[in-house]
């Protein structure tokens, strides 16, 4: 037997080890199980021959948050009545500077899908090259079908809760799904109300109150300078592509609409009840009336179809249609194995998650096996959060860039990004995304953890 074969072997009879413990640890939490599986089946090949990373226990302690923070949240509705909601906020690791994540309203949100994006959270931000720790935090409430004052109250009695817990050189958080410019606002003033300072503890805030301009566009941007990136590595362009798109929010409405800056055709959009396809491409026009859609109205994405006659709507997801690439930006495991199998029969060559973990492990393997490129959530929707820690240095300093700087520095920060997964990645003259982005997140991390010792 081979001394690399060995070698293989030990380091696959290791991470089972370690998955067991993981599983042992955190029971009933499959996405958290799901997210450092995706991270550990890369990182310990890496780390077999540093023996440094295995004697101070760094992926046992990067697996474990530094804290968990579970609360009551008590609001009232519009007919009197007391509602009760359970909200968390998860500071995973703040080895390379204060924990830095959104807050996400949803009925879906429990303790293991917070853990499952805090974890991703560390590792996206240390892509950045931006001193931010990971975390996540939110609630199992749910904004669809609230009044104003509703959404108001409930983000008030949060925040009197959150706010002991976060602070603009200890936890910063952001928005993310059911979370946007109202509830941050909402927070945001509840916050500056209680504790009498007015510092950047939130970002994703509107301009007339310290946000930063590029902000809203910025993960959906940087998700398609991302797949341009990997298409122009493999000696492509994102021009003339058909663009496979989920979700209709602030990620994907931005992302059809660099798409048509860079001379692809954005093909469809989604919500919860099904999508939107029009086979020529959306034009700029149907995005805008798109984010007003969902942005102001808070309609349904069928209404699309109603308004426009070359968009049709369909039930279901929208990954059976014929494309060339897919950009999904909706949520967590949205493609599953079979899916993904359509879109590798139906030519799809590119697939970059701009959701955070869109994609089923059976899809991920899927892809993988059959040699597509692969950018995963943590390097491909990096700009969203990038531009967040621009928004931290900007209120740190009391100035505001300019749009046109803040474009530049997201289309570096994901060329830079785009450049790490291909050092770490590389092989054969093409690029294990995948793996790459697990690399080179873990390393700066890790080295930090190392720094300080046992701790």
């Amino acid at each position: 037997m081979s001394k690399i074969h060995q070698n293989s072997e030990k380091t696959d009879e290791y991470l089972k080890r370690y998955m067991e413990g993981v599983l042992k640890r955190n029971p009933g939490e499959p996405e958290f199980v799901q997210a450092v599986y995706e991270v550990a089946s890369s990182i310990f090949p890496y780390i077999a021959d540093k023996p440094i990373y295995h004697e101070l226990q760094i992926l046992e302690r990067m697996a474990e948050p530094e804290r968990v923070i579970s609360f009551r949240i008590p609001w009232t509705d519009d007919a009197g009545n007391i509602r009760t909601n359970r909200g968390w906020r998860v500071q995973f690791n703040s080895a390379i500077g204060p924990y830095k994540g959104g807050i996400r309203f949803h009925p879906s949100v429990n303790q293991s899908i917070l853990k499952f994006l805090g974890f991703e959270q560390t590792f996206k931000n240390s892509l950045t090259g931006l001193p931010m720790g990971g975390g996540k935090g939110g609630a199992n409430f749910n904004p669809k079908g609230k009044s104003d004052n509703e959404v108001m109250r409930f983000c008030q009695s949060f925040m009197t809760e959150l706010y002991r817990h976060i602070g603009a050189d200890t936890d910063v958080p952001a928005g993310d799904i059911g979370v946007g410019g109202r509830e941050i606002g909402f927070m945001f003033g509840q916050y500056k109300r209680i504790t009498n300072e007015f510092v950047g503890v939130l970002t994703g805030k509107g301009l007339e109150y310290g946000g930063s301009k590029m902000r809203t566009e910025a993960t959906g941007y940087g998700a398609v300078f991302f797949l341009r990136n990997m298409l122009m590595q493999h000696k492509d362009s994102v021009e003339g592509k058909r663009i496979l798109i989920s979700g209709s929010g602030n990620v994907a409405t931005y992302a059809a609409e660099k798409c048509l800056h860079l001379g692809a055709s954005p093909i469809t959009m989604s919500d919860s009840s099904g999508f939107i396809h029009c086979r020529e491409g959306f034009t700029q026009e149907q995005v805008d009336w798109i984010k007003a859609l969902k942005g102001a109205r808070r309609g349904r994405i069928s209404e699309v179809a109603d308004e426009f006659d070359n968009i049709s709507f369909h039930e279901g997801r929208p990954w059976g249609v014929k494309a060339d690439c897919a950009v999904p930006s909706a949520t967590q495991n949205e493609i599953n194995g079979e899916e993904a199998a359509t879109m590798i029969k139906n030519g799809v060559m590119a697939v970059a998650e701009a959701a955070n973990m869109p994609c089923e492990q059976d899809a991920v393997d899927a892809f993988m096996n059959a040699g597509l490129l692969f950018g995963p959530a943590k390097a491909v929707n990096a700009g969203g959060v990038g531009v967040s820690g621009l928004e931290m240095s900007q209120n740190s300093a009391r100035i505001a860039w300019d749009e046109d700087h803040l474009r530049k520095l997201l289309e570096d920060m994901m060329r830079d990004i785009h450049d790490s997964c291909v050092q770490y990645g590389e092989t054969e003259g093409t690029v294990n995304y995948l793996k790459g982005s697990n690399i080179a997140g873990f390393v700066k991390v890790a080295d930090a953890m190392l720094s300080y010792g046992h701790v």
